[in-house]
């Protein structure tokens, strides 16, 4: 009996959902939440800033020594690293993917005018851009203190955090990132809810509510901290 060739074998149901519209659309939400669930943790982090060096220094120290003794100095904070950055991939393939997908789906010319989408809805694409460059900005600003002005202190989160928003060019990329960052959250969250399936006509209100109080609390409790520098509340 012949064996069968590449062609004559069916695709994977891994293979067969990735390459579906809905698959990728239920990737891009579910990558998306545990950006949203890092960003929360991220967010209530920092505000422990306001209560000073020491008890910011310490949550610094702790973020490389959580999972211990059970797991190695550092390792725990590698693996949310990981699983971070595998989310981020998946989350800008899927998008790209399905924004080519879009675009080639539709017609060269529209017979009407389309009706004009929310700005959010518009500034998703650019927002993600502008998101991708402020993450490989924060890395080597804060972590790697690559491009770090001040003199980058290891195991000094504190003085390097004052460093960062005591420049004016810190505080504008700081800003118009967090303020990407609440118009990705308002729209992304109500359409991951839509992909999951958790909305209908008795919980899109909740849920529409939900997304704007999640980007207006992530976008205010980042741009506090800035804020706080500048004004000589935090020094």
């Amino acid at each position: 009996m012949a064996l069968a060739t590449r062609t004559d074998r069916k695709p994977s149901l891994t293979r067969t959902f990735w390459g579906s519209t809905i698959g990728k659309k239920t990737v891009m939400a579910v990558s998306g939440l545990v950006m949203l669930g890092y960003l929360v943790a991220h967010m209530f982090g920092n505000l422990k800033i306001f209560f000073g060096a020491g008890e910011f220094n310490a949550y610094g120290h702790w973020l490389r020594t959580m999972g211990e003794p059970v797991m190695h100095y550092g390792w725990a904070l590698w693996l949310v690293r990981v699983v971070l950055l595998a989310a981020v991939v998946a989350h800008g393939v899927a998008a790209y993917q399905l924004s080519r997908r879009d675009i080639r789906a539709r017609p060269a010319r529209y017979l009407h005018k389309r009706p004009r989408a929310s700005y959010a809805t518009r500034t998703m694409r650019w927002g993600g851009i502008i998101l991708a460059l402020f993450i490989v900005w924060h890395v080597l600003d804060l972590t790697t203190g690559t491009v770090h002005t001040g003199g980058f202190q290891e195991g000094h989160p504190y003085q390097n955090v004052v460093d960062t928003f005591s420049t004016w060019y810190g505080n504008v990329i700081y800003i118009v990132a967090m303020l990407a960052v609440g118009l990705h959250i308002r729209h992304g969250f109500w359409s991951a809810a839509q992909t999951l399936g958790a909305g209908n006509a008795a919980r899109d209100r909740i849920l529409k509510g939900a997304a704007n109080g999640l980007a207006l609390l992530l976008t205010a409790g980042f741009l506090s901290v800035p804020v706080a520098v500048m004004t000589g509340m935090v020094n």
